[in-house]
């Protein structure tokens, strides 16, 4: 079994047409080095070019949103999604938790597992890896899996490219990429990305960006090499409000979100990121070193509920060093992997705001004594800042070691163990000055001074096996183990309540087959994974959000993908995801006040996730140019709430559609996302005390795009 592939051989593999690659992926997440994904001990799937292309995908859901047992969605159609993996990042009041996500090898996932978005120009991304489950090696405090984006290698050739689109609800997206050889060694590429969108069918939902990556490689006199980007973004975005069940019903019978009952009416988060990452690759006999280092610093303006997040001295630095080692066990070639990492977040002078402009409106509320009357903030009419309401310095440290030993037992069995042993700092002083009260819907007198002072150790490892059945076909089993750490924002939360939250423990086992032939690909996994000291967000009697690690969860499914070769221009696939994801133990606060009291939610199902999801699609393309494709996706029902009293209905057959033309350096397509216009909600969900809240998903929309090689 080949266990080790060059750089040569990476480039002409991700150089090979749609039809190569869909049914013959190669990964380099899951052992950090290129293997078939064929031999990789558990469930990984690749997103290749073509179907980048193809999909006209701007946005890192629309990319992975097909793959069974992920939950991908943004209530934004922008660059901020709802991402789950087979149940983790769940428990995310907003953004991505738990999950491991990287570009080109870097981690884009900071130490206390919170990723951003908003500096992923997918339209230098030449494949996407989406590895499920814990103990992968790359996975630094992140137990739901990694996502690896692998953006296209200044030393790779290829046709420099303008592409131009325009769509509806005010759509417009540029992207031009060069690249050019400056001597006998030395080469060199600039990309540059600049995307609109207004989304006028909803109010506070319009999208602006400018990307900007520059990038060398230098080939030394001994072949190593040295590969440097340097990329700046400017993205700014505002989130639109979820929907009462009154509201939703409106927007099922017309298309469109105005004027909702939200209080928070002006969310928005406007981003500033500038990144550099340097890795060399140099081979000493049969050691393959692999030293990387990458730095970024960012700011933000993030109005969210009750308070506006305005930071402008953040920097993140890290460290890499890996290396491969080739030798042999039981005569037989096998690899080691080996590395440090070093990672640190470090942020000065955060400050959070009371919005300026408030609503403000009488409001009546139910007591032991009887009806009373209070006046509480009716919404924003604005996202102007108002007085200070806290300020806060951090500085999050993650550092460990990771191994990784790949052999053959047989020529038909293939083991590999892995271990990580990571170390996670987090420190944290602030002053409180006022703070939002759910319970009050007003401001409040804050804590004042306060500090964290945390430091958890984390554990991952892997033991994985692969028997060749055929020359075609392969079996494979592994168990896994990681550990998840509170991030500081939840850590704050609970320590509020006098809570000290420790880590959380997975243990994933996983059987699964895999079939690669000329024509079919398939991949099947069966999989349980059982969660310990689970953390788990609660809400109060008064609503405040409470974090504790008052649960347990089983998570059990089963995953198919598949993708068919009917002739040379014509391929079908198709994926079905069943999860069944239940509370082993698990207790939430339901009622108001002196009435509340803890309920048992035990045996009850996870909300939010379908037990049912699939979706297919069918791409053709002929040899005059002709191409076109259609996928379609569908939710079973899942339950909205931790008590199990409703459920959403979920949708069926939402559609997408891609008619192209190529001729020589030229390609124009249409890309309709939403075929038939569903109107559906991409969120549905109901709190402990029976409020029910709504997040649209995006109705029918339309991109021409343009682009010319030269």
């Amino acid at each position: 079994m080949k266990i080790k592939y060059s750089l040569i051989t990476l480039l002409a593999l991700s150089s090979m047409n749609a039809e190569e690659v869909s049914l013959e992926a190669v990964s380099v997440t899951a052992t950090k080095i290129a293997t078939p994904t064929k031999d990789v001990s558990q469930s990984i799937v690749v997103v290749d070019e073509q179907t980048i292309e193809d999909k006209n995908i701007l946005n890192i859901q629309e990319a992975i949103e097909n793959i069974p047992g992920v939950n991908a969605e943004s209530s934004t159609n922008s660059p901020s999604p709802r991402l789950i993996i087979r149940g983790a990042g769940l428990k995310a009041r907003y953004g991505v938790r738990e999950i491991m996500v990287m570009k080109d090898g870097v981690p884009m996932t900071d130490p206390d597992s919170f990723t951003r978005f908003d500096f992923i120009d997918m339209q230098d991304v030449s494949s996407i890896e989406v590895q499920k489950g814990p103990g992968s090696i790359n996975a630094a405090n992140a137990t739901g899996g990694v996502i690896q984006l692998v953006t296209k290698s200044v030393f790779q050739e290829g046709d420099d490219r303008i592409k131009i689109g325009v769509g509806d609800d005010g759509q417009k997206n540029v992207n031009l990429k060069v690249r050019g050889q400056l001597g006998e060694n030395d080469f060199a590429s600039l990309t540059f990305s600049q995307r609109e969108l207004d989304n006028d069918w909803r109010d506070n939902n319009d999208f602006d960006s400018t990307q900007v990556s520059l990038k060398h490689g230098h080939i030394f006199e001994d072949e190593a090499t040295l590969e440097t980007e340097v990329s700046y973004t400017e993205s700014n975005m505002n989130i639109p409000t979820s929907m009462t069940e009154e509201e939703f019903e409106i927007f099922k019978e017309t298309g469109e979100q105005h004027d909702t009952d939200a209080q928070w009416q002006h969310s928005a988060r406007d981003s500033k990121i500038l990144s550099f990452n340097t890795k060399y690759e140099k081979e000493i006999g049969d050691l393959l070193l692999k030293p990387r280092f990458y730095f970024n610093t960012w700011e933000h303006f993030h109005p969210v509920t009750g308070l506006i997040n305005d930071s402008d001295d953040n920097s993140v630095y890290g460290t890499d060093l890996e290396l491969n080692y080739n030798h042999k066990v039981f005569d037989k070639e096998a690899i080691l992997v080996a590395g440090v990492t070093y990672k640190t977040d470090i942020t000065n002078d955060a400050k959070k705001y009371e919005y300026a402009d408030l609503n403000y409106v009488d409001e009546t509320y139910y007591t032991s004594s009887g009806p009373r009357t209070r006046t509480v903030i009716g919404n924003t009419e604005s996202n102007n800042k108002g007085d200070l309401a806290q300020i806060e310095d951090s500085t999050t440290t993650l550092y460990g070691l990771y191994l990784m030993e790949t052999f053959s037992l047989t020529e038909d069995i293939t083991i590999d163990m892995s271990t990580r042993v990571d170390k996670l700092k987090i420190d944290i002083s602030g002053n409180e000055i006022t703070a939002y009260d759910y319970g009050a819907k007003d401001y409040v007198t804050g804590a004042g001074l306060y500090s964290i002072d945390k430091t958890y150790n984390l554990f991952s490892a892997k033991l994985g096996a692969i028997y060749k059945l055929t020359d075609t076909t392969n079996m494979y089993a592994s168990v896994a183990t990681a550990n998840q750490a509170p991030t500081g924002s939840e850590i704050e939360s609970a320590q509020d309540q006098g809570i000290s939250l420790d880590k959380s423990t997975n243990v994933n086992y996983e059987i699964g087959l895999k079939t690669r032939t000329n024509n079919l690909s398939l991949d099947l996994a069966i999989y349980q994974n059982d969660v310990d000291d689970e953390i788990i967000q609660i809400q109060d009697a008064d609503g405040n959000v409470i974090y504790d690690n008052a649960g347990k969860t089983r998570k059990r499914g089963l995953e198919l993908n598949s993708v068919y070769r009917v002739s040379n221009e014509l391929d079908l696939g198709g994926s079905y995801a069943y999860s069944d994801f239940e509370f082993v133990t698990f207790e939430e606060q339901v009622g108001y006040g002196g009435g509340a009291e803890w309920v048992s939610r035990d045996g009850n199902t996870l909300p939010y996730i379908p037990k049912n999801q699939y979706s297919l699609f069918a791409a053709y393309r002929m040899e005059n140019g002709f191409k076109a494709r259609v996928t379609t996706k569908s939710w079973g029902s899942y339950y909205m709430d931790n008590a199990n009293t409703q459920k959403y209905e979920g949708y069926d057959f939402v559609t997408d559609l891609m008619i192209g033309y190529e001729y020589q350096a030229h390609n124009i397509q249409l890309n309709v996302r939403n075929l038939t216009n569903e109107y559906y909600a991409m969120q549905a969900s109901k709190d402990a005390n029976g409020n029910v809240s709504y997040k649209a998903a995006a109705p029918q929309s339309f991109m021409v795009t343009y682009s010319y090689d030269f």
